[in-house]
């Protein structure tokens, strides 16, 4: 009966499949396990932000063996804590199988659909602050872009939703930097005209 009500000694494998590796005298390095720590996600976080560090930091270590999508896998545990932790904890063992999956599920959980829509509108509905500077609004709208990277919309279209809620001071401002009508020239001039 005392055998019966022990707690198991299965059951507390990872969610992460981790690929065998038959590479000889491979280890994650400490400094890099540091490094990630560092910048440690926890729920309240943009989870893209997240992601873009994670990835630049781990692209720093690289073994002619091991694809890079192991290392990820082996170290994006240390990279979250609190209920970020918790939740990859949670998820059911051997769940996740590629680099993709992770990230997949990462984003789902952290970034969930109605983040998307809200942001989406943001970006659609912007508009210039009154006093409000052009450099202030512009990096506001970058910002916006920044925070929901599958926002959908075409470079021209974010373009045009931006020079369109300018104060008219703004507008006049970029249309005689254009030598003429802004709008009237190619994204990447636009851009270059604006930056």
């Amino acid at each position: 009966m005392a055998q019966m009500l022990q707690a198991p000694i299965e059951g507390y494998e990872d969610a992460i499949v981790v690929p065998q590796i038959n590479a000889n005298n491979f280890e994650l390095k400490q400094t890099l396990i540091n490094l990630v720590q560092s910048n440690q996600f926890t729920e309240r976080q943009d989870p893209h932000n997240h992601l873009r560090f994670f990835n630049k930091v781990s692209s720093t270590f690289r073994h002619p063996e091991v694809p890079n999508t192991t290392n990820k896998l082996l170290l994006f545990p240390f990279s979250l804590e609190g209920e970020a932790r918790i939740w990859l904890d949670k998820e059911p063992p051997r769940s996740i199988l590629t680099w993709e999956d992770l990230v997949s599920k990462f984003i789902n959980q952290f970034f969930p659909p109605s983040k998307t829509t809200y942001l989406r509108n943001e970006i659609k509905n912007f508009l210039q602050k009154p006093n409000e500077t052009f450099n202030e609004a512009w990096e506001r709208f970058k910002d916006l872009l920044r925070q929901c990277p599958h926002h959908g919309f075409s470079e021209l279209h974010q373009l045009d939703t931006f020079y369109n809620t300018l104060n008219p001071n703004d507008q006049d401002a970029l249309d005689s930097a254009a030598g003429g009508n802004f709008l009237d020239k190619i994204p990447r001039e636009c851009l270059s005209i604006i930056e």
